[in-house]
């Protein structure tokens, strides 16, 4: 007919009638349905997890509570690039509009997560902490120079911000957490540039009379050069902090990066924006008196402190000597507050978060409904805590997982004797109570159940920065798989005799039983039957074989057809001896003749690290000595009393893995590594920054020794930091020694604005001595601004846990360090008095 026809036979099957009607066999000439030898069930699976849902006491008014209602869990994630607070809006906007169209009335919504709300309420917050750090920095400004100073430095931050936020744009950084702190810090600092140059703009024209553009231009010179190089001095500071290694590296780069950036147009925009601006808006000559007068006043008291402490310690060597002495003394003294605990140190404090993780670990074998059982007795004991919202029990399955469960490998936790409960909190707003608080009363509450059952429990917090395994981790090896585990069973006993570790477990497998059926391969052949045949019928009899699927409905996915033998049955595999094999001459054979079930013990995971075989010993830090070196050096004195299986005593490597793998041995891992390599790479920067700094004085001194007196104060600000953190009683954190090294160049610009000052005295004849008391007459009120400027831009942060370490060392670094560098530099510069008259006389 010269067409085209395509031929189509059978169809699919849509019901269970049509796999019931289906012809397996002919039996004398009548056909054999699967409804003759097997029944036939269109039903739910059988359960392979468990998910539940639950109200907690602090539940929203207004909700209907719920115990133990069955659930599914939904997570989205969203595109890299994308905005996450738009992508979560309009993920709940279109739930909305599903309710009652797709999504049944009876079926009711929880969101159990929203990160793109927490992402839009941190934004929020510290944008007002933004505003208030500039209005905080203005007042100040306006009670110490007046009010149009004050206009003039106010406008200048949100110029050096906006540019700072399209550099951001331009480097790759998005608008996040720390990139929003980066900016918070810079207000501080930025602002130094513009008030050391409106205020020495003023002081020009009092000492002329005359608000003059060319006294303006010039007094903006004579600042110039320490401006610049103070600034630089800053940044190289920074800068070096950008190449951290490891996952801080990245967390904490829009830190220096926004930081130096800030500096560095604040800069410019000092001596353009600034100095115009100064002009344009300049006072009368007679507010300028009498701002004068005021300022005159607090000069000449400044005037009579310094020449009655400076002198003093210069004319009598008992006093210099006592009081370098005593300020070397109170370093020490201040030091040992790490040695004796008084301040700890910790990578990251811990965070006040909405939620935590309990992760439940059955011993091995344990039924998926008791390990569900288990978890609701878990479930009603955390309702004891007032501030539970809502609580979600995962069992043989796992939470969606987030970045913390990534690193900790959550989401490969499938087996029946796992379970997690998922705990969300009241917002940290509507409780007095830190989340980690919470967690601990929680691991208080659970630990006698988890105990009861022999069980292993960890409360799994939401991390402040980088996550790892678990914060104590000691990774084993050694000659054999024997020993390695025997001393990995040690390790575990030591860990739990410590006081300040929980949590604690090993990554090893309890022995349990488990059923195998051994072939007996010459039966098997003898009879035609191959071994794939035995395993593929075991796998029907046993229900985890898809024979095929049907399509049911407008169903998007199709239904799987399973064969499986009756519960009972397949409960006693024994029973199971006289399950017919097919063989290839037609036949069947019972399965007992080809093999027999045997009880046989399941094999011990096999974990390699750098293809070295390890086993790993973990646990959590916890008390006030939340860091895990502490623990770390307590295991480390128990194990002087302990010998190895073959014999040796051992002692963990800090830095990197064992050399020698062939005796036993271990490494200690988890936070303290990261720990290890933050603080390294950041004591390194601190080097590289003390490095640049002291070559960039050396260029604009053109002198070895000066640099070395104008950088000495630099150590001083422990003097302020350390006993900050205990006052607050904080811990030393990385965000602590950000801070730490950030003050080594805001500290250097105060000795460089009062070297200079006194070498442009002693070039106009005047001795070194006189010289020092006239730069701390005219420095110190500028020097003072600022570092009041910094501590107030700064003051805003204390209250988060992440930064708060940063804060205190910004506010008590810089006002304990800019006090004793008005002592410490004039001193110096006397003591240095050759090489100040060598500066004085090559400008």
């Amino acid at each position: 007919s010269g067409n085209f026809y395509k031929i189509y036979a059978g169809d699919y099957l849509r019901t269970s009638d049509d796999v019931e009607n289906l012809v397996v066999a002919v039996n004398h000439g009548r056909p054999v349905y699967i409804r003759d030898v097997a029944t036939v069930k269109h039903e739910v699976s059988e359960r392979s997890q468990y998910l539940n849902y639950f109200t907690g006491p602090a539940l929203a008014e207004g909700k209907a509570s719920t115990y133990g209602a069955q659930a599914i869990t939904v997570a989205i994630s969203k595109k890299s690039g994308s905005n996450g607070v738009t992508v979560a809006n309009d993920i709940l906007a279109a739930l909305e509009i599903q309710q009652g169209l797709v999504i049944p009335d009876n079926v009711h919504l929880e969101v159990t997560r929203n990160y793109g709300q927490s992402a839009q309420e941190k934004v929020n917050n510290l944008l007002f902490k933004l505003v208030v750090a500039t209005l905080i920095v203005t007042v100040l400004v306006w009670f110490a120079l007046g009010l149009r100073p004050a206009i003039v430095v106010t406008m200048v931050i949100p110029v050096v911000i906006l540019m700072t936020v399209f550099a951001a744009y331009l480097m790759g950084f998005s608008i996040d957490r720390v990139s929003l702190f980066a900016l918070i810090f810079s207000i501080g600092i930025l602002v130094d540039d513009a008030i050391v140059v409106v205020e020495n703009i003023y002081r020009r024209w009092l000492i002329k009379g005359e608000m003059d553009t060319d006294t303006a231009v010039d007094a903006v010179r004579e600042v110039g050069n320490p401006t610049i190089i103070a600034t630089f001095a800053v940044v190289a500071a920074l800068m070096p902090m950008a190449f951290v290694s490891g996952l801080m590296g990245p967390y904490m780069a829009p830190i220096p990066a926004l930081g130096s950036v800030a500096m560095m147009i604040s800069l410019f925009a000092a001596f353009a924006f600034t100095s115009w601006l100064t002009m344009r808006l300049k006072p009368s000559m007679k507010t300028l008196v009498k701002i004068e007068e005021k300022e005159h006043k607090s000069n000449e008291r400044i005037d009579a402190f310094f020449r009655k402490i400076l002198p003093a310690m210069l004319d009598k060597k008992i006093l210099g000597y006592a009081f370098l002495i005593g300020l070397i003394a109170t370093f020490f003294a201040v030091c040992l507050m790490f040695y004796t605990t008084s301040v700890t140190v910790k990578m990251l404090p811990y965070d006040n978060k909405s939620e935590f993780t309990i992760v439940l670990d059955m011993p091995e074998g344990t039924s998926l409904t008791t390990t569900s059982n288990i978890s609701w007795e878990m479930v009603d004991a955390l309702q004891k805590i007032p501030e539970v919202t809502a609580l979600q029990t995962y069992a043989g399955a796992a939470k969606p997982f987030d970045f913390n469960g990534m690193v900790r490998h959550y989401y490969l936790r499938s087996k029946p004797w796992q379970s997690e409960i998922h705990v969300m909190l009241l917002h940290k707003n509507d409780r007095e109570r830190s989340s980690h608080l919470i967690a601990e009363e929680a691991r208080a509450l659970l630990l006698p159940i988890s105990d009861s059952y022999k069980a292993r429990m960890t409360v799994a917090e939401m991390p402040p920065g980088p996550p790892v395994m678990q914060s104590v981790v000691a990774e084993i090896y050694g000659p054999d798989a024997a020993t390695r585990r025997q001393v990995a069973n040690d390790f575990t006993k030591i860990f739990d005799s410590i006081d300040g570790l929980a949590d604690v477990d090993n990554y090893m497998t309890e022995p349990y039983q488990a059923w195998s059926f051994k072939i007996n391969n010459i039966k098997a052949s003898l009879k035609g039957i191959s071994t794939q045949t035995i395993i593929t019928n075991l796998q029907m009899a046993m229900g985890g074989y898809v024979v095929s699927d049907i399509r049911v409905g407008s169903a998007l996915e199709p239904t799987n057809i399973i064969i499986q033998a009756p519960l009972a049955l397949r409960s006693q595999p024994l029973g199971l001896a006289d399950l017919p094999i097919p063989s290839v001459m037609g036949k069947t054979v019972p399965l007992g003749e080809l093999g027999q079930f045997i009880k046989i013990i399941e094999d011990q995971p096999i974990y390699h690290k750098d293809l070295r075989p390890v086993e790993y010993v973990v646990a959590d830090a916890v008390g006030r000595l939340g860091a895990p070196i502490y623990p770390m050096f307590t295991v480390e004195d128990k194990l002087k009393e302990y010998k190895s299986p073959d014999g040796l005593s051992i002692s963990g490597t800090f830095t990197g893995a064992p050399v020698d793998i062939s005796k036993s041995s271990f490494e200690w891992g988890g936070e303290w590594t990261i720990t290890y390599e933050t603080f390294r790479d950041m004591g390194i920067a601190f080097a590289v920054a003390l490095i640049v700094i002291y070559m960039l004085v050396v260029g604009m001194f053109s002198n070895f020794i000066l640099p070395l007196v104008i950088m000495a104060p630099i150590p001083l600000t422990l003097l302020g930091i350390i006993p900050g953190h205990w006052v607050f009683n904080a811990q030393f954190t990385a965000t602590s020694m950000i801070g730490f090294i950030a003050l080594a160049g805001i500290i250097v610009r105060n000795s460089i604005l009062l070297v200079d000052f006194a070498v442009q005295e002693m070039k106009e004849g005047v001795d070194v001595t006189e010289a020092m008391l006239l730069a701390c007459k005219a420095r110190t009120r500028p020097i003072m601004i600022t570092a009041f400027a910094l501590m107030g831009g700064a003051s805003v942060i204390l209250s988060d846990p992440i930064f708060q370490g940063m804060a205190i060392s910004l506010m008590f670094g810089v006002f304990v360090s800019t006090l004793l560098t008005l002592l410490v530099i004039p001193l110096g510069c006397v003591s240095a008095k050759k090489s100040m008259e060598e500066v004085a006389a090559e400008r």
